[in-house]
């Protein structure tokens, strides 16, 4: 992608908007990148440093912009993640940071977010199991009125990055753990209002988009054989950690519709099992109530 610069009286080598970004998206579309236009306009405006509304009211931009624009637009191209250029993903009404070794937030998961949230009252306690980048606990943070959540991620890459985007929230409190673990979180056994997860679910195999292959670390998105190896242990510490009446929302591949909402009564601790899908009508996460004792 390169564009003749315009030679203004100040000197400064400049060249036309409009037409970059054409060329960008017209390159991007030919990567295979699902939305061309929207990934250039949103590079142009980090590399320009305005909100990507406002590229309309931008008419030429530097030499040195053009380069560093087209710089991002070819490594796009080669599919790494837009996120990953900007440094941060949007989530919900949150801007985390994201990078190499850390699962990037997907928009689908703002759903199970928002369930969470409806259920979380205030004072509650909530536990944020596989927290990645903190996005599902830090949006509960934000949205409702916690006393406390609890965000287990057990990757240390991935753990920084919760901890950066944990930094504003004092409500959150971060804990390098592994779920599967049996003895993890054993200071909240019984006390927990709210388990919100989106782990690993991704049947082992799959064929996964480059963006997903070449950069989100596979352990955040692989779930074994059938999806299910980290969910059936979380399922256990859910009944653990939940009390009488809380509630568990657990994120899952659309290929696990019935699996587990029927791993959820097959476990005897919980009722109210519920399958919700996704905006696009595919199965994406299962609800459930603890029961009493």
């Amino acid at each position: 992608m390169t564009l003749a610069h315009e030679h203004p009286s100040d000197g400064t080598d400049r060249a036309r908007l409009a037409p970059a970004l054409v060329a960008a998206a017209k390159q991007l579309s030919a990567a295979g990148v699902a939305s061309p236009r929207v990934d250039a306009e949103l590079l142009a405006a980090h590399v320009l440093g305005v909100g990507r509304g406002r590229l309309v009211l931008v008419d030429t931009v530097r030499a040195d912009e053009l380069r560093r624009f087209e710089e991002l637009v070819a490594r796009r191209a080669q599919r790494v993640p837009l996120q990953h250029l900007l440094g941060t993903a949007a989530f919900r009404h949150l801007e985390l940071a994201v990078g190499d070794g850390v699962f990037v937030p997907r928009p689908e998961t703002e759903l199970l977010a928002g369930w969470g949230i409806e259920h979380t009252a205030p004072g509650a306690t909530v536990v944020d199991l596989c927290s990645g980048t903190g996005a599902i606990a830090l949006s509960v943070a934000d949205e409702a009125q916690p006393r406390l959540v609890v965000a287990v991620e057990r990757s240390p890459v991935a753990l920084r990055f919760l901890q950066r985007n944990a930094g504003p929230f004092p409500s959150v409190r971060t804990e390098h753990a592994d779920v599967t673990d049996p003895d993890v979180l054993l200071d909240l056994r019984g006390a927990v209002d709210v388990v919100l997860c989106n782990p690993p679910y991704v049947p082992d195999g799959t064929a996964v988009p480059p963006e997903v292959a070449d950069h989100d670390p596979a352990e955040a998105v692989f779930g074994g054989a059938d999806g299910l190896t980290v969910i059936r242990p979380v399922i256990r510490l859910a009944a653990q950690l939940l009390r009488p009446g809380g509630v568990v929302g657990i994120e899952h591949d659309d290929v696990h519709g019935s699996a587990v909402p029927d791993l959820l009564r097959a476990d005897g601790h919980f009722t109210a099992v519920t399958a919700h899908d996704d905006l696009a009508g595919r199965p994406r996460f299962a609800t459930a109530t603890r029961l009493g004792p």
